[in-house]
């Protein structure tokens, strides 16, 4: 008897017969990195790998466990990557700063190759161990420069998710990248009576950056630095004080 829709795929044997957690999450990573978030399910995963779908649950207990694999996969090419250029700070006062600024802007730029990334982390309501290791040794990072536990403490709450090389920006497109106001309005100075400031900032920013189409126009990595750096210099300053 026939059967509708798309013919079976058939099962790679190599996948079928080698397939464990870690190369779900990692072919659950690679789909997300080639169609976005939303490209993937059990049923795409399945495909990707080469299996039928059941056979992803003798691995895993649902696409939740999936997401948390995920964090874990590109937490890991973090550290692997931080492992590489973190050294004990020297003397210089502000060795570790440097050190501190380096890790972070390596994070990000792992965090950039996976730009579903930062939606998915923020959605977790746990931290797993690989997480934990990361957090663990930028606080030893600060903690091996003199920083007191209580400035270490307020450091972390202050970076939050900047330390993993991302942050939620202000000017960020919402839902299905609508911003909710009228930028274009903006732009032409039609709002300036209910939003004076915004304007006057969306206006000459633009005018900086020879740009014309989006609020306060920014350059992400910029913004990014230049967040961080503040962060950085104030924790100095509480730091020789």
């Amino acid at each position: 008897m026939a059967t509708r829709g798309r013919p079976r795929t058939r099962p790679r044997a190599t996948y079928r017969a080698g397939l464990t957690r870690d190369r779900v999450f990692r072919a659950a990573v690679n789909l997300a990195d080639e169609g976005g978030i939303a490209a993937l399910t059990m049923r795409n995963l399945a495909q990707e790998l080469g299996v039928e779908a059941m056979s992803l649950y003798h691995h895993v207990a649902d696409k939740d466990e999936v997401l948390d694999g995920m964090v874990d996969v590109v937490v890991s090419e973090i550290n692997a990557r931080v492992a590489e250029l973190d050294a004990p700070p020297g003397g210089a006062d502000s060795a570790w700063k440097t050190a501190v600024r380096h890790r972070i802007l390596t994070a990000r730029e792992v965090l950039l190759g996976h730009p579903w990334a930062p939606g998915v982390i923020e959605s977790r309501t746990t931290m797993s161990p690989t997480v934990m290791r990361y957090y663990d040794s930028l606080m030893g990072l600060l903690r091996g420069a003199g920083l007191s536990v209580s400035l270490v403490h307020h450091a972390m709450h202050a970076l939050g998710s900047r330390a993993l090389g991302f942050t939620q920006e202000l000017y960020a497109p919402q839902n299905d990248g609508d911003p909710g106001v009228d930028v274009a309005a903006i732009m032409r100075g039609q709002l300036a009576d209910e939003y004076p400031y915004i304007t006057e900032i969306a206006v000459i920013e633009a005018g900086n950056h020879d740009k014309d189409s989006t609020l306060g126009w920014c350059d992400d990595q910029v913004e990014f630095e230049f967040g961080l750096d503040l962060l950085l210099d104030g924790l100095e300053i509480l730091h020789d004080t």
